[in-house]
């Protein structure tokens, strides 16, 4: 079985942020050579999602106002993971709820997604200041 890893680091000016994937993710499954196979994307990060959906902004702020419903960031002080002196417990709840990976068809070297697939991340915890 043959096998290619590549890490992709982002930087977000916001807390909370999707970023678009599918041409960074397309490319390295260009530079594996595998033909046939699954994609593995994870997310390394704690507070951060990898998902597969459509890439619209009026849909990710469907995303945030429900995840902000969900587990919303205040007050702060009732999470039990925020007396640790973190303000962070809303983002591993909504990364849970987003979840960490996606597997992705590779068929004839490229990714088989849907017409309307992208594959985005979704940072819980990016810049917050």
């Amino acid at each position: 079985m043959r096998s290619y890893r590549e890490e992709l680091w982002f930087n977000v000016p916001h807390r909370r942020a999707f970023v678009n994937i599918t041409g960074r993710v397309a490319s390295a499954v260009e530079k594996s050579g595998i033909r046939e196979g699954l994609c593995l994307v994870n997310a390394m990060h704690i507070t951060s999602s990898v998902f597969v959906n459509d890439d619209e902004g009026g849909l990710h702020a469907d995303f945030e106002r429900w995840l902000e419903k969900l587990a919303p960031h205040e007050p702060t002080s009732v999470y039990e993971h925020n007396r640790t002196g973190e303000d962070n417990a809303d983002a591993h709840l909504k990364r849970q709820i987003m979840g960490r990976e996606v597997v992705l068809a590779i068929t004839d070297g490229s990714l088989d997604l849907g017409p309307w697939e992208q594959g985005c991340s979704a940072e819980q915890l990016g810049r917050t200041g």
